[in-house]
């Protein structure tokens, strides 16, 4: 449970698969005991995969801040990324010591922090591969729309052969 950070994105793939990818915000809440109220903690970000007819309805459904219910599989990987460029002085903002590279996390224990030479950008995500969307209906209403699927045509007997 959620809000959607971000639009979805629409597209589909060159096998004719649609695709919609979405970023959702999940906030802890705890209950502090001292002001007697709800507290936000902290959020979690992921980013949110839907194929097909799902990927179809998230894409005319689903807007910025909505709240909302993913159910699917969660997969937590690690990336890595060779850099292009390299620094060697801190970023503005960091000041003496900063490491300088421009990635997301510092380099490793040991490391060499000065903006050495290619030392990977790595990365944690946390992906849901969604296999059902919809709104949190205890922060409000939705009004379902039944989308109909698309059904082959039969072809009717013409009393022609074919060859």
């Amino acid at each position: 449970m959620g809000n959607a950070a971000t639009r979805p994105d629409f597209w589909e793939t060159a096998a004719g698969v649609a695709v919609a990818r979405f970023r959702l915000a999940a906030t802890v809440r705890r209950w502090d005991r001292g002001r007697d109220a709800w507290a936000d903690a902290y959020t979690s970000f992921y980013t949110v995969w839907t194929w097909r007819s799902l990927a179809a309805n998230v894409a005319g459904s689903v807007s910025l801040g909505e709240p909302l219910v993913v159910h699917g599989t969660l997969r937590v990987r690690e990336r890595v990324r060779e850099r292009e460029q390299e620094r060697d002085r801190p970023l503005q903002g960091e000041g003496e010591g900063g490491w300088g590279g421009g990635a997301a996390t510092p380099p490793a224990p040991g490391g060499d922090s000065g903006g050495g030479a290619h030392q990977p950008r790595r990365w944690v995500t946390a992906e849901i591969d969604a296999v059902a969307v919809g709104h949190d209906l205890t922060r409000g209403t939705s009004a379902f729309r039944r989308v109909s699927q698309a059904k082959p045509l039969l072809n009717t007997p013409t009393g022609a052969t074919s060859p």
